[in-house]
């Protein structure tokens, strides 16, 4: 054990064996039951309130057929019932399966399909729960609740940017679609269900590999309350006295386990905002006086700027941990002098629940790291060429993650679990080293994946929907540097002869098969797309390019020291 991981002033080291996720909210109910545990834009819940009325979503659950492994879907902006809603599912016996609400219905479409998923929870949104109804009879999909908005903001007030802010009232014979207060009409005493927390699933979180193929990570009861109580002992403060700032989107699995279960698991109060705002976050702060924030280095930067202000006091803020997108040094040592915390960046996938590193919030922090393994995880390093031999000493090659956190594999996809393993230990896809104090420095990245304000976004997907046009003959989508979100995606289009199209109208194109964050920042057209010797598309070549732009451009983007990144699924 190094220096980093010698005692805990604050807790004992966590146990790792596991156990049933709804079992967390349990013990700080019975702990903690009059302290707040929810506060929703000035709207708080005790732990108490909270445990009641998981209680009743469980049952209501059970009573239309969700028992031991259904899948369940959220389709939801961080509100209340994002945390009752994936509680009450766990209690019931069923699988979570966190999904996007900014989705459009082909993405919606395909993970309802590759999962199962036969119930979801949205909001009464029209736009939201337009998308999700209109899978009803088109998917497996056979029962939404749906959930108001009324009575949990103000009037006004919009959970996202893109929602109308409309509400539509289900009719009341229509079987399928269940009001939320239908749903929670009972005695709130759900049956009780054997769960077997090493084998049995609770999360199917949703993440891509090098095709941009979205696959769901298996994460068990075991999984996700291990890594509950990792990120606890990591970060958290004394038991019940922490105020946890949840801006990130509960259904990342990032913020599932940094904001929402590390705050139920500690008996902290979980300040939920739907999305971040910078005035409202900077607002929030000032009112409710937050100890620990998880967020990703965007966020830190736009509260450098707003710190600069008159009247912004961070100074409650005691720890941070960024994740999602590399966290430039200079960056971390500005917010820690503005707020008087400690920021310590930490690496993950979906598939490790996520947190598999991080730097010690009461130890050394090496620039550039990723930080030690937590308590229980192994980090190998093993050769790129051949997974099965280690690396030496010193030597670069690919970061593999061993431990109790690692999910059991992906839902329905023997073949795909087999290759992302050798042996016990996951294979990341990221290139890296451990010094002779074991800290863990990532250096460069397998796969093509852009990382985008700390949301993954997948060349691929993007490229499939440009090839949709007409007009479009070839394309590349590499992420290029990005000074507020890190990167950004941009494409490369050659044109069909005897076709025309320009940028704006390709993008207009994209506006209906895309999300907002995968939407590329700029699409270059080009006679020929540069290829490799035998001919395929050559995205090293439009790499090279942009970083030589960017070198002779501004010489700003991408310069920053940075470390790792709480990969997949963000």
């Amino acid at each position: 054990m190094n220096d980093a991981m010698q005692g805990h002033p604050v807790r004992p080291l966590p146990a790792l064996s596991g156990r049933p996720m709804h079992s967390l909210l349990d013990e700080a109910v019975a702990r903690f039951a009059d302290r707040p545990c929810l506060d929703f834009l000035g709207t708080s819940y005790s732990y108490a309130e909270v445990g009641r009325l998981v209680d009743r979503v469980a049952r209501g659950l059970q009573a239309i057929g969700v028992g031991k492994g259904t899948r369940v879907g959220l389709c939801l902006p961080n509100t209340p019932y994002s945390v009752i809603g994936y509680y009450g599912i766990l209690k019931a016996g069923g699988i979570v399966v966190n999904y996007n609400p900014l989705y459009v219905e082909r993405e919606l479409r395909h993970q309802i399909e590759d999962s199962g998923t036969t119930v979801m929870l949205t909001l009464d949104e029209r736009c939201l729960l337009g998308r999700v109804a209109a899978q009803l009879g088109a998917s497996c999909l056979e029962r939404v609740v749906v959930c108001p908005v009324a009575g949990i903001v103000s009037d006004g007030c919009t959970l996202f940017p893109s929602f109308t802010g409309a509400a539509v009232t289900p009719p009341s014979d229509d079987p399928h679609l269940i009001p939320f207060g239908r749903l929670i009409d009972n005695d709130g005493a759900p049956a009780p269900v054997d769960i077997d927390p090493a084998e049995d699933v609770a999360v199917l979180q949703y993440t891509g590999g090098t095709t941009g193929v979205p696959k769901g990570a298996t994460l068990t009861h075991a999984n996700v309350s291990v890594n509950a109580a990792q990120v606890t002992y990591w970060l958290a403060g004394p038991p019940g006295e922490d105020r946890v700032l949840g801006v990130l989107p509960l259904f990342h699995v990032f913020a599932m386990t940094a904001a929402m279960n590390l705050a139920i698991h500690s008996g902290a109060e979980l300040i939920l905002l739907p999305r971040f705002e910078l005035e409202e976050v900077v607002k929030r702060i000032a009112v409710k006086r937050p100890t620990f924030f998880p967020a990703v280095p965007t966020i830190y930067t736009a509260l450098i700027a707003a710190a600069q202000q008159p009247g912004c006091d961070l100074s409650s803020i005691r720890c941070c941990i960024s994740g999602g997108a590399p966290l430039p040094l200079e960056v971390k040592e500005r917010f820690e002098a503005v707020t008087g915390c400690t920021l310590v960046e930490g690496y993950g996938l979906s598939e490790t629940s996520p947190v598999a590193t991080c730097n010690p919030v009461r130890g050394v922090n090496k620039a550039g790291s990723i930080g030690v393994p937590l308590p229980g995880t192994m980090v190998e390093i093993r050769a790129v060429d051949d997974p099965r031999r280690t690396a030496g000493p010193g030597e670069h090659g690919e970061v593999c993650v061993r431990g109790p956190q690692v999910m059991r594999g992906y839902w329905n996809r023997p073949e795909e679990t087999a290759d992302i393993f050798v042996g016990d230990f996951l294979r990341t896809g990221d290139v890296g080293r451990v010094d002779e104090d074991g800290y863990v420095f990532l250096t460069d990245r397998i796969k093509d994946l852009i990382l985008c304000g700390g949301y993954n976004v997948y060349p691929r997907v993007i490229e499939e929907a440009l090839y949709q046009h007409p007009a479009v003959a070839e394309c590349i989508v590499i992420g290029i540097p990005d000074g507020y979100r890190g990167q950004a995606p941009k494409a490369f289009v050659r044109l069909r002869d005897g076709t025309e199209a320009t940028p704006e109208g390709l993008k207009d194109f994209l506006s209906g098969h895309l999300s907002r964050i995968e939407m590329p920042k700029a699409i270059e057209l080009r006679a020929e797309l540069p290829k490799t010797a035998v001919g395929k598309l050559s995205k090293k070549t439009l790499i090279d390019e942009e970083r030589v732009r960017a070198a002779v451009g501004d010489g700003v983007a991408g310069k920053g020291k940075s470390g790792g990144t709480m990969a997949h699924g963000f």
